[in-house]
């Protein structure tokens, strides 16, 4: 995914389906940037971490 289209899902009310590393992730917060996005499991809002948006998949 590119930084652009991960700040739109970011952005978007409607929730998009994204995974990182097979996980399903929702999105926090995109640095454009850097090509970075801070990131939680959906089933762990606590467990956030920062990765590349070119780790990031739209399913």
């Amino acid at each position: 995914m590119d930084a652009q289209r991960a700040q739109e899902i970011s952005s978007s009310q409607n929730m998009k389906a994204v995974t990182y590393n097979g996980q399903q992730v929702y999105i926090e917060h995109v640095d454009q940037d850097n090509e970075m996005a801070t990131i939680h499991p959906m089933d762990d809002p606590n467990q956030k971490m920062s990765v590349s948006v070119r780790n990031l998949s739209e399913q």
